[in-house]
């Protein structure tokens, strides 16, 4: 790893908010996360003011460039969360070549034999959206209404977010209506950094904590260089989901599918017999599968074939899928569907038409949970603890953590408060951050008081 300890003062960490007695207990006597010191006035960062720094620094991925990171932007950040994370006191912060972030905050004495607890967020974002500079908004006591941008005329709309009524009277972040926000997943990244200097500003006892800041999550390559051994956590949690509370263990089975078409192009005037149009082929094959398994069709459990991509010309063509279930069983038919596709067409054009490709690259990470159910039990106590009610809910896509289970480290999934993500609308609440690091702390809490067998 790359020793970054060289002068990284961050410019944001001047801005930190004092935090009185009064408000650090919200009037919930049985908080824990509010533990601090006695008689000290500690200056704590909101997860909400980190959040606003770290979405100024953009951090693409891109699926084009096979290296890792994908994009050296990704770098800038990394580099800036070690300095933080140093100069809160995590002396072992470093980033590695491959852009991973890590670092450990040691047990409390006499709590060495707790189990090792893992906190996990990614450093990269969407490439759609993110052309412009990324301008995060402030909505103070936002009304429940209809918000329009304050550039390029879109409208966060109630009727396409009806949980928007669910937020009137809290803080709303949001771009400014031109890029993505980011929070995908800065803010489990600033929920995490905040957990972390409430832990080494206070009296609760704790095991080993061990903080992770992953590159290229967003192009399904987050756990490529993941260091689980070097990492040592007995088990792990990502902050990169929705709502406050919510909990995922069920994610998709998922692969990448792609149809390549040759074609013969001849003059049109003499094709009779001798031409095969590869853009015709192609829309064929996408005419051949189901059409309610679509990602537009289908919520919950349901699974889907999603059609990414298409280009091509009379002579030649690319369809690109993603394909998605949580049922092993329906995803290996949606795969067989497939062939059965390819083959067809080549029974129908000619042996050679349809080349098609299928790359495995996430599975359900549930049967990998299952066994460390403590994990989802101690979650919706933890949420419990801070008077918010549990969501555990399927996720409809894949997390690190979904890898990372079945590289040994079982890791399940949290909320960062964030909604509507990958594009203008993404939207989160200061208040939704502050409850997500109150339920970081409860587990730091929970697992501190467990001693492994």
């Amino acid at each position: 790893m790359r020793d970054l300890s060289y002068k990284f003062k961050l410019p944001w960490l001047s801005k930190r908010t004092i935090i009185s007695d009064k408000k650090r207990y919200h009037g919930r006597k049985n908080s824990g996360f509010w533990y601090l010191k006695k008689d000290q006035e500690a200056e704590i960062m909101r997860a909400y003011e980190r959040l606003l720094e770290y979405v100024k620094v953009k951090t693409p991925s891109s699926e084009e460039n096979m290296e890792t990171p994908s994009s050296s932007c990704q770098f800038e950040l990394a580099e800036r969360l070690v300095g933080e994370m140093k100069e809160l006191g995590i002396e072992d912060a470093a980033v590695d070549g491959k852009c991973y972030v890590y670092g450990t905050i040691p047990a409390t004495e006499g709590y060495e034999n707790s189990p090792s607890l893992g906190f996990i967020a990614h450093m990269d974002t969407v490439s759609e959206f993110t052309e412009n500079p990324i301008h995060p908004v402030l909505h103070e006591n936002y009304d429940g209404q209809n918000l329009v941008f304050d550039e390029g005329g879109r409208v966060l709309d109630t009727v396409l977010f009806p949980h928007l009524k669910n937020l009137k009277g809290r803080t709303l972040i949001t771009s400014d209506g031109t890029t993505i926000l980011g929070a995908d997943d800065k803010a489990g990244i600033a929920e995490i950094m905040t957990m972390a200097e409430y832990v080494l500003r206070s009296d609760v006892p704790h095991g080993k904590i061990c903080l992770a800041f992953t590159p290229d999550e967003e192009i399904g390559r987050g756990a490529d260089h993941f260091d689980v051994e070097g990492f040592a956590a007995d088990f792990a949690y990502t902050v990169d989901g929705g709502a406050e509370g919510e909990i995922e263990y069920e994610n998709f089975n998922a692969c990448e599918a792609v149809f390549k078409i040759q074609g013969v192009n001849v003059h049109p005037g003499s094709a009779k017999g001798i031409m095969i149009n590869a853009g015709v082929v192609g829309c064929e094959i996408q005419m051949m599968l189901p059409g309610e398994e679509t990602p537009e069709q289908t919520e919950g459990y349901e699974g889907f074939y999603h059609l990414i991509k298409i280009n091509g010309s009379c002579e030649r063509a690319e369809l690109v899928y993603i394909v998605r279930d949580h049922d092993a069983d329906k995803f290996a038919q949606k795969q067989q569907k497939l062939k059965e596709i390819a083959d067809a067409m080549n029974q129908k054009y000619g042996e050679g038409t349809v080349d098609l490709q299928i790359k495995e690259q996430y599975r359900n990470m549930a049967e990998k949970i299952r066994p460390c159910y403590h994990l989802i039990e101690n979650a919706k106590k933890a949420c419990e603890n801070v008077g918010i009610v549990p969501k555990i809910q399927p996720i409809r896509g894949g997390t690190d953590g979904a890898r990372l289970s079945f590289m040994g480290l079982p890791c399940p999934n949290l909320g960062t408060g964030g909604y509507a993500f990958h594009g203008p609308y993404e939207h989160i609440t200061v208040e939704g951050m502050d409850k997500s690091v109150e339920i970081l702390m409860e587990l730091v809490k929970i697992y501190g008081i467990i001693k492994k067998e």
